[in-house]
Order: structure tokens, then sequence, then C-alpha cells
């Protein structure tokens, strides 16, 4: 399997890179349609497949859903693929992304919901700290996804710590607004935001995504959204001295203003289901990229 530029067409190609249980890539939409129409042939190919020649003339992250299981793995294959060609956003910058920590530096650059770090060290005392701080506190792995292993702790023997995964964690408050205003996701692409998702918990949950009943719909860029995400997309860019292609900034209100709740930088999800258009955004930027 290669990836290299089709002597036919001199078209130039781009690799996508997928999890084996997302061999046909994200679903709800056809980005390799999409980037056709966009003069670029694609195709989706899974990252850890030992059989894929990763030479190209760019290689896109997108639906590698499993990297958090495997963290140290993707990131060596990331720097291998970087050796070879040009991967959008880059290894390093997903190396400080995969570790939800990358909040505390985002502290003194922009709004973000407080968070404090935890390991098997601090368990008891760093529970017990967060709780006195907030509260009722959201526990969860510092390397996770989608909810994954997410605890919500309302008191140090908490029963429900039982279902705590293996950490290191971040602890932060139970932003109640979510059930609310739920959470919304801006996405920004060569540093202009271009689209708004807002997604909301289903019954008796906090986290939003569709695995726990959770339901998104697209909606118009808002001013104020729209400005904070741009502004921490450049904030990033700063700490790390990078060119973020792209990025998903995910959005709270705490204490009665927006707050980032996280940014994606690896693998966002686009939505392609409730917003078919990012497709073609993301088939725009990965050209203007070429």
């Amino acid at each position: 399997m290669s990836g290299r530029r089709n002597a036919r067409t001199a078209r130039p190609s781009v690799l996508l890179a997928t999890s084996a249980l997302f061999a046909d890539g994200e679903p709800g939409g056809n980005l390799v349609e999409a980037l056709d129409r966009a003069g670029v042939d694609a195709e989706w190919v899974v990252w850890d497949d030992e059989a894929v020649d990763w030479v190209a003339d760019l290689v896109a992250v997108r639906s590698t859903w499993d990297y958090h299981r495997r963290c140290r793995e993707f990131l060596d294959w990331a720097r291998r693929v970087e050796r070879v060609s040009p991967l959008l956003n880059g290894a390093e910058v997903f190396a400080w992304n995969a570790d939800k920590a990358y909040l505390v530096d985002l502290v003194d650059h922009v709004p973000v919901v407080p968070t404090r770090l935890m390991d098997e060290s601090t368990l008891v005392s760093g529970l017990a700290a967060g709780i006195e701080e907030f509260g009722a506190i959201v526990v969860k792995p510092r390397v996770g996804a989608s909810g994954i292993g997410l605890v919500v702790v309302e008191e140090p023997l908490d029963p429900r710590l039982q279902g705590l995964v293996t950490g290191p964690w971040v602890v932060q408050p139970l932003v109640r607004s979510v059930r609310t205003h739920g959470e919304t996701s801006v996405y920004v692409f060569a540093g202009t935001a271009v689209s708004q998702v807002d997604k909301h918990p289903g019954a008796a949950e906090i986290r939003v995504h569709e695995l726990y009943g959770g339901r998104s719909h697209v909606v118009p860029l808002g001013e104020r959204t729209a400005e904070l995400a741009e502004r921490t997309v450049r904030a990033v860019e700063r700490l790390l001295d990078a060119d973020l292609a792209y990025a998903r900034v995910d959005l709270m209100v705490w204490q009665g203003d927006w707050a980032v709740s996280e940014v994606e930088l690896i693998e966002p999800g686009l939505y392609l289901d409730v917003d078919p258009a990012n497709g073609e955004r993301f088939a725009s930027l990965v050209s203007s990229r070429l």
C-alpha cells in the first residue's frame, strides 16, 4: 500500500490515518470524495498497519480513536511518519495534547475550567482537596477519550470511585451548566473559526458523547465562542512554537462565562453526520497545505 503521488494524474496524495475499528474512516461523511473534489487523491489507512508505506505528500490523522489505549506506541508511530512525510499538526503537538495536563499550561493565557493534577501518590489528598475546593468534582484520566473512565465524586469515600480507571488523572469541578448550556465545540482551521457544534448530555448524564445518549447539532458561529477558540489556538501555537493546521476547541460556561474545557489537536471528530460541510472545509484546509 502506498501513498506516493499518482504519476498518471500528478495529483497530490494524502493519507488519512484511522484505526482498525474504523478502517473505512470517520463515519457520517466522505472525506475521500471531498478531497477528490479539491483535486487531491486520498485514502484511508490504519495507523498501525505495517504494510502501509507512509511516504505521501501529506498525512492527516483523523479517526485514530484507539490511540489513548496505546499512547506511547501511537506517538512513536507519529514521529516515524514525520521523518518521511509532512504530518498535519505534528508529533510533538500530539504528545503535548495527549495528556490533559496541557490545560494547566493554558491557564495563564485563556480562561480554562479549573484543572488539578493527581496521581497514585496524591490520590487520597487530591480527592479531598478537590472536594473541599469545588464540592462535586469530575475525575478523569489524563490520557483518555470520549469520557471513558470519567467519575463524578461528591465525598472522599464516594462509592463511584470503584469505577476509577488507571491514572494519572485530572480533577475538575462539576460544571453544572453542562446540563443546561451543554458543551460547545468550535472548529478552527488555519487559525480561523469555521463552524460550531453544540452538544448536550442525555438524561442523568454530564457526558455529551453519543455513547452516553448525548445529542449534537450545528449552530451558527458565536462571536464570543469563535474569538475564544481562535485565541486558544494562538496561545497553543506560541507555547509550542507550532503551526496548527486544525483544532477543535471545546467550551463550557463556568462561573457565568465561557471557558476552555478541552483542546483537540490529534483526531477530533468532525461531526460529519451533523455538519457535512465540515468535510468540505477540511478538504479545503488540506488542499491549502499541499
